[in-house]
């Protein structure tokens, strides 16, 4: 036994070794954004209303989060790799050009977000970030440190970010289970902090999982996607749409689902009528997840400031649900209607999916990208 140990303690320190310069991109040389990768992809199977059409923007292993600086660099995150991209359409023709690794060897780094010309990270226990970005996206070194003292659970760990109109960075911590009781509040929440790590606070609890949110323009008032429990069957819970009006607030989580439905384990601590309810109920296991209000004017006036919502599907649902855009209309600050936008991601008959969508973002023509994780590529849907 004793013959093991110093074998173990040098692969130890190998695999740190390897952690660490992986983290480190030197050079980065630029690959296509297209190939013939996605050529195949049934786009034709994609159901939009009257005058919209979808093609491929870029090609990006586990797309996830999507973040854009003002010069139109498109930095993109993912969950199951270990990479960060830098995605830019060079000719203005609304197809990717160039694709860039901007660092690896990361723990899920789902989350992105710019701000002043840096990108910040979310990594399952720390934000980093690597500075003045676009100007070495060829050599952007390693990302430093804000901040490393979140929860390193990966159930529900991974992040999704986005500054505020506040200029503080939000970044949600998901409960490390199914459904459970925390001590530690910062589990079930979404945190917010200064753009250099200091000031992190609470500030929203009783949030399950929320891997999405936005700022309503005019208002500046957050909300945000939440995904439901699992195990009460298949059409219960619902998943959630929440907004928050101040901070301090409680979503419910793990005592009430939905605003009305008491949690079997946990529902005879707290009442319902205790908690915040959601600005919309959304379908049971859809996975809710990226989330914008729609600032353009490409789209027909109908659509504009109303919030689209990419639901990436069930997992262990026994007829799946999601795969899908979803649309919810607001009004004065109020949900008014939840349907569908775009759908064929999911054959209903067969049940076989191709693609599941993670995140929306929109461009300065106005129309519109959507990520992908399973199909590895983002998408453009625009009004012809």
């Amino acid at each position: 036994m004793r013959r093991l140990v110093a074998p173990v303690f040098v692969l130890l320190a190998l695999l740190t070794t390897a952690y660490t310069s992986l983290n480190t991109i030197e050079t980065s040389e630029p690959e296509p954004a297209l190939t013939s990768a996605s050529a195949a992809l049934p786009l034709e199977s994609i159901r939009l209303p009257k005058g919209f059409a979808i093609s491929v923007y870029a090609e990006v292993d586990n797309a996830r989060s999507m973040a854009m600086s003002p010069s139109g660099i498109l930095f993109v995150g993912n969950r199951n790799e270990d990479k960060v991209y830098a995605v830019q359409d060079v000719n203005g023709d609304f197809k990717a050009d160039k694709r860039w690794v901007l660092a690896s060897g990361l723990n899920m780094p789902n989350g992105v977000a710019f701000r002043d010309g840096d990108l910040y990270i979310a990594e399952v226990n720390r934000i980093s970030r690597i500075r003045a970005v676009e100007s070495k996206l060829d050599k952007p070194g390693k990302p430093e440190i804000v901040y490393d003292k979140y929860p390193t659970e990966t159930h529900h760990g991974w992040k999704y970010i986005a500054f505020g109109p506040d200029g503080k960075l939000y970044v949600p911590v998901g409960a490390p289970c199914n459904i459970c009781e925390s001590k530690d509040p910062v589990y079930a929440s979404i945190t917010r902090m200064n753009p250099d790590g200091t000031g992190m606070e609470v500030f929203a609890s009783g949030v399950r999982n929320t891997v999405g949110f936005t700022w309503q323009p005019g208002t500046n008032q957050i909300w945000f996607t939440d995904n439901g429990r699992d195990m009460l069957g298949d059409d219960v819970p619902p998943c959630e749409l929440n907004t928050a009006t101040a901070k301090g607030q409680h979503f419910g989580y793990p005592y009430c689902h939905g605003g009305t439905i008491k949690d079997p384990e946990f529902g005879d601590k707290r009442p319902c009528s205790e908690f915040v309810k959601p600005a919309q109920n959304l379908g049971a296991h859809v996975a809710p997840l990226g989330l914008k209000f729609y600032s353009g004017n490409q789209f027909p006036a109908a659509y504009r400031n109303q919030l689209f919502i990419a639901e990436h599907g069930s997992w262990n649902r026994s007829k799946k649900s999601g795969y899908k855009l979803s649309l919810v209309r607001v009004e004065n600050g109020k949900s008014v209607g939840y349907e569908t936008f775009a759908s064929g991601w999911l054959d209903e008959a067969t049940q076989k999916v191709w693609g599941r969508p993670v995140d929306v973002l929109v461009l300065k023509d106005g129309s519109m990208l959507v990520s992908d994780d399973q199909a590895n590529v983002i998408y453009r849907i625009y009004y012809k």
